[in-house]
C-alpha cells in the first residue's frame, strides 16, 4: 500500500499507511506490546478477527468457551504479568456477557481493555439483532468507555484505553467499535498515549505529608500497617520491605495484598478481614498509628466502622483521592504512588522494634493456633480438612506457586495458609466475589507467567460456572494444575446458615457430577482423593506433571472457617469458633 505522511501534531510527522479499521485495531495492538488476547467471534468483531488471522504469528488469540471466560483469563494474565489484559467479543450478548469481568476487574483495579464489536453505526438505535448499549450498561463498572463510530479514530482511542488501563489505579477500559467503523479505511499512524488534559493519574505528593507521618510514626508506642493491593500495583514490593524492616513496626495485609511481602517474614503478622487471623484483627483496635498502605478500607477489613480504630492515629498512602476519607478518616494522607511515598519516607524514619508489642501479635497466634488452625492443617477427624491440602500444596511447591482461587471457604482458605515467597503470586476475586473466576483466571495467569507453577483452588460450586474452559485448557495444553476441593456444599452460605439461620439449610446442597469423568472428557488427566493417606502422593503427581491436572478432594461437608467477623460487628469481636 502507499507510504504517505500526515501530520499529527505540529512539527511532528509520522508515517502513515492506508489501511482498514479492522486492520488498525490489529496494528494498535501490537503497538502497544500486545501479543496475547482472549475472545469469542461474532458477527460485529468478524472484521478484525478477519485481521487477526493474518496477524496470528504475532498477535496469539485464544479462544474461551465464554466471553465472561475472557475477560477472567484477562484478568489473571494482567495480575500474574504486570501488563494489561485484553479480551475481545462482539456485540449484543457476547458483549454483556464481559459484564462480571469488568465489574471484577474495576473494583480490584486491573488493568484491561475490552474490546467490543457493534451494530452499524446507521442502526444504532433502532434494536438492531444483538444490538445492546454496551456503553451505558459498562460506564458504572469501566475507568473509561468510549464508541467509535469512525475509523480514523481508533488509533487515538485505543492509545487513549491503554495509558488509561494501566496509568495510576488500574482498572478496565471498554472501547465498542461499530462495524462500519471497522470495515472504513484511514491514514493510519500511531502515537503512544502519554497524557490526557484533565486526567492526573498520580496526585502530587504533599512533603509536609511526608514529615508528619514520619514524625507520628517516630512517635508511635503500638503501631501497625495494613498494606493492600495498591503495593503490588505500584512494584512498591521492596520499598515496602525496606520501610518495615527500618521501622519494625507489625506488618498486616489484606486479602488483594497477599504475596507482597513474604509470608514467612518475622514482621508479617496475617491477614486481617472477616475471616483473618486472630491478631491483626484484635490489635487494630489497640495500636496508636494505623498506617494503611495501598488499601482502601473494604468492609471486610473494618467490620463495624463505628468502631474501627477508633484510638488510633491513621496515615493513608494511596494513589486515588476518592479512597482517601471515603470510609475511615485520615489524620494524614499521603497521596501518590507508594513505591515513590515509601521510598521518601523512608530516610525520615528512625530504626525502631517493638518487640512488646510483637509479642501481643505472636501470643494470639498461639490461641489462634490450638483453637483453629491445629485441627484445620492437622485434623484429628477422619474426614480431610481444606486446610490439610492446602498444607499438602505447599510442601510441593515451597511457596513458589501462585495460587489461583475462587470464591467461598476454600478462597479464605487458601488466602489463610498458602506461602508465598515472590509477589504476584495471589490471584483471586477480591471486591466483588465472582463465582466461577478461577478457572479462566489461572489460565490467564500461567500465560502471563509460564515459567511458574499454578495451582488454581476452586469450590464445587463456583467450578461448575465456568466449568466449560475446560475447553479452552484442552485447545491450549495450557498446564494448569486444578484442585476442586469438593464438600457438596455451597460452603460459605451453608456457615452462615448454620451460624445465623439455625441450620436451615436453604438451597446450598448441591447434586454433583462426577467431575473426573467430565475432565477425562476434555482428555485432561484427573484423580479423586477421599482417604488422607492418598493426599500427598495425588498432590506430588499434580505437581509433577507438565501437563494440565485436575484433582478432586472430597473435603468434610460441615467444616466451618474460623476465625469470623460476623457482618456489622468490631473486628474485636472475632470469634474462633
Amino acid at each position: 500500500m502507499e507510504i504517505q505522511t500526515q501530520t499529527i501534531k505540529k512539527e511532528t510527522k509520522v508515517a502513515t499507511k492506508r489501511m482498514t479499521g479492522a486492520e488498525a485495531v490489529i496494528r494498535c495492538l501490537l503497538a502497544e506490546g500486545v501479543d496475547l488476547i482472549y475472545g469469542y467471534p461474532g458477527g460485529a468483531i468478524m472484521p478484525v478477527y478477519d485481521e487477526l488471522y493474518k496477524f496470528q504469528d504475532q498477535l496469539h488469540h485464544v479462544l474461551t468457551r465464554h466471553e465472561q471466560g475472557a475477560t477472567h483469563a484477562a484478568q489473571g494474565y494482567a495480575r500474574a504479568s504486570g501488563k494489561v489484559g485484553v479480551a475481545v467479543a462482539t456485540s449484543g450478548p457476547g458483549a454483556t456477557n464481559f459484564v462480571t469481568g469488568i465489574a471484577d476487574a474495576q473494583i480490584d483495579s486491573t488493568p484491561m481493555v475490552c474490546i467490543t464489536g457493534q451494530v452499524g453505526s446507521h442502526l444504532l438505535g433502532s434494536d438492531a439483532f444483538q444490538e445492546t448499549d454496551i456503553i451505558g450498561i459498562s460506564t458504572p463498572i469501566t475507568k473509561w468507555n468510549h464508541q467509535v463510530t469512525k475509523a480514523e479514530d481508533i488509533p487515538t482511542v485505543l492509545a487513549k484505553a491503554f495509558y488509561i488501563a494501566k496509568s495510576g489505579r488500574p482498572g478496565p477500559v471498554l472501547i465498542d467499535i461499530t462495524k462500519d467503523a471497522q470495515f472504513g479505511e484511514l491514514d493510519f499512524a500511531y502515537e503512544k498515549c502519554k497524557g490526557i488534559r484533565s486526567y492526573l493519574p498520580v496526585p502530587e505528593t504533599n512533603p509536609e505529608s511526608i514529615k508528619e507521618a514520619a514524625e507520628l510514626i517516630n512517635n508511635a508506642k503500638k503501631p501497625m500497617i495494613v498494606f493492600g493491593q495498591g503495593v503490588i500495583l505500584g512494584e512498591a514490593e521492596e520499598e515496602l520491605k525496606s520501610f518495615i524492616e527500618k521501622s519494625g513496626i507489625p506488618s498486616a495485609w489484606t486479602i488483594l495484598g497477599l504475596s507482597a511481602l513474604p509470608t514467612a517474614h518475622p514482621l508479617n503478622v496475617g491477614m486481617v478481614g472477616m475471616h483473618g487471623n486472630y491478631g491483626p484483627n484484635k490489635l487494630t483496635n489497640e495500636c496508636d498509628v494505623l498506617l494503611a498502605i495501598g488499601m482502601r478500607f473494604d468492609d471486610r477489613v473494618t467490620g463495624n466502622l463505628e468502631t474501627y480504630a477508633k484510638q488510633a492515629k491513621v496515615v493513608h498512602f494511596e494513589i486515588d483521592p476518592a479512597e482517601v476519607d471515603k470510609n475511615v478518616k485520615a489524620d494524614v494522607a499521603v497521596m501518590g504512588n507508594v513505591k515513590n511515598t515509601l521510598a521518601q519516607m523512608l530516610p525520615l524514619i528512625q530504626p525502631n522494634s517493638y518487640d512488646a508489642w510483637l509479642q501481643e501479635f505472636k501470643d494470639y497466634d498461639k490461641i489462634e493456633f490450638e483453637k483453629v488452625i491445629k485441627e484445620e492443617l492437622y485434623p484429628s477427624k477422619e474426614g480431610l480438612s481444606m486446610g490439610e491440602v492446602l498444607r499438602g500444596i505447599n510442601e510441593e511447591t515451597k511457596g513458589d506457586a501462585i495460587i489461583v482461587s475462587d470464591v467461598g471457604q476454600h478462597q479464605m482458605i487458601a488466602c489463610r495458609y498458602a506461602e508465598f515467597n515472590k509477589t504476584k503470586s495471589n490471584v483471586t476475586s477480591g471486591g466483588l466475589g465472582t463465582m466461577g473466576f478461577a478457572l479462566p483466571a489461572a489460565i490467564g495467569a500461567k500465560m502471563g507467567a509460564p515459567e511458574r507453577e499454578v495451582v488454581t483452588i476452586i469450590g464445587d460450586g463456583g467450578y461448575q460456572m465456568t466449568i466449560q474452559e475446560l475447553g479452552t485448557i484442552f485447545q491450549t495444553r495450557v498446564p494448569v494444575k486444578i484442585v476442586v476441593l469438593n464438600n457438596d456444599f455451597l460452603g460459605m452460605v451453608r456457615q452462615w446458615q448454620q451460624l445465623f439461620f439455625d441450620k436451615r439449610y436453604a438451597s446450598t446442597e448441591m447434586v454433583n457430577p462426577d467431575f473426573i469423568t467430565i475432565a477425562k472428557g476434555y482428555h485432561i488427566k484427573a484423580k479423586r482423593v477421599t482417604k488422607r493417606e492418598d493426599l500427598q502422593e495425588a498432590i506430588s503427581e499434580m505437581i509433577a506433571s507438565d501437563q494440565p491436572y485436575f484433582l478432586e478432594v472430597c473435603v468434610e461437608k460441615e467444616n466451618n472457617v474460623f476465625p469470623m467477623i460476623p457482618t456489622g460487628a468490631s473486628v474485636s469481636d472475632i470469634r474462633l469458633e
